[in-house]
């Protein structure tokens, strides 16, 4: 594994933690970082935008495959903050080096092989891939009010997807949603047994590639203008607000935050 910090080039994501494959037509990226569950880096982050932008541009690959290793696909950034893909710090990751609208608009299909848990930034990477084919065994989960973000993306995407009462009791409560509630409520595509996520979703990509490209856009441009912007203002006030810090100080202790009243407070981070 490559160790040595440095920006992405070629098929060199940026990050040790990023795995780029070819097999044919197609690109497979593995987020590869078990001994810390998969949590993104901000170098992972962009990696990943990098990944689809550097597919598009290559004329031998016609779709990607995002996925993860073990039991998780990926359950959102490193708020510890570790990691040796020391290039880019969170302080530098704005919206316009995050994977999410880069995934929107991509010219090329995308599909979300999901091989576990998937929360934060990984089910907004989920719900912007084109497709998605998810594991029996995998959950979803929006914490990100529990750290004291208000996102913004997350309320405009969930909200056009599966209307703003699931959103609430989404966003609200932080509910873990089993793959099959997660496909009850039209968050995934379809869900299949663990060991056939990779062939389902090499199955399904091939089905995306076979559709017309330029006519394939158009529809992608219409969905992508349905689902509309976001507040991004509030999103980026919201990260250097006191709540900020102390979420993600709570969640790093392993406790709750401050703001949650003694009587409800939980053994553990929320």
């Amino acid at each position: 594994m490559e160790e040595t910090p440095r920006p992405p080039n070629g098929d060199w994501l940026g990050t040790p933690y990023l795995r780029f494959e070819r097999e044919g037509p197609f690109a497979t990226v593995t987020v590869d970082r078990p001994e810390a569950r998969n949590a993104l880096t901000p170098a992972m982050y962009f990696g990943l935008r990098y990944a689809v932008r550097h597919c598009e541009a290559d004329p031998d690959i016609h779709g990607l495959l995002l996925t993860g290793v073990d039991d998780v696909f990926i359950p959102g950034g490193d708020l510890g903050r570790t990691g040796i893909d020391t290039w880019m710090d969170f302080s530098h990751l704005g919206m316009e080096t995050t994977p999410f609208d880069t995934l929107r608009t991509s010219s090329i299909p995308v599909v979300a092989a999901v091989n576990g848990i998937c929360q934060g930034g990984g089910f907004m990477i989920t719900l912007c891939s084109d497709v998605s084919v998810v594991s029996e065994r995998a959950t979803f989960r929006v914490p990100e009010l529990f750290r004291g973000i208000s996102d913004t993306y997350y309320a405009q995407v969930l909200a056009r997807t599966i209307g703003p009462v699931r959103t609430r009791d989404l966003m609200f409560t932080g509910r873990v949603l089993t793959a099959s509630e997660a496909l009850d409520w039209g968050l995934v595509t379809r869900v299949v047994p663990h060991e056939d996520v990779m062939d389902e979703a090499k199955e399904l990509l091939a089905q995306c590639c076979r559709t017309a490209p330029l006519a394939r856009a158009d529809i992608k441009k219409s969905l992508d203008d349905y689902i509309g912007l976001y507040d991004r203002t509030s999103m980026r006030q919201s990260q250097d607000r006191e709540e900020a810090r102390e979420g993600f100080a709570a969640f790093k202790e392993r406790r709750s935050p401050e703001w949650v009243v003694s009587e409800l407070r939980t053994s553990g981070r929320l």
